[in-house]
């Protein structure tokens, strides 16, 4: 079952321990593919593209330990973009770890994988 025209996902929320520096790293890029800035409280941000939004929040219920994308759970978030995104990434201080021509694999100062689909 697809929700309101077509869309699977309705959002996705990341955790992070360090809100500042999630929102430097993420709005840039985020930006970069068509998202705009959806909704702001004390311990979070989201932005939205179309029927779909990704939400960042430190939340106070987080458990400490970090994020680690080898162990059970998100290993990486793949969207559809740009070499212009790839640059907003590498500007707003993300990393490099694959360039296949195809795809680009970043990560952020957190740990958060973004793989890149270019078009």
């Amino acid at each position: 079952m697809s929700g309101p025209r077509g869309c699977l996902i309705h959002h996705v929320e990341l955790w992070v321990d360090d809100l500042v520096l999630a929102a430097e790293q993420w709005a840039p890029v985020l930006l970069a593919l068509g998202c705009t800035p959806f909704q702001s409280w004390a311990a979070g941000r989201s932005w939205r593209f179309g029927e779909s939004y990704l939400v960042i929040e430190q939340s106070p219920a987080l458990r400490p330990g970090g994020h680690d994308r080898l162990r059970a759970g998100l290993n990486h978030l793949a969207v559809y973009g740009s070499r212009a995104a790839v640059g907003a990434a590498l500007a707003a201080g993300w990393t490099l770890r694959v360039d296949t021509g195809e795809t680009v694999h970043l990560v952020d100062g957190q740990g958060f994988e973004l793989e890149v689909v270019c078009d």
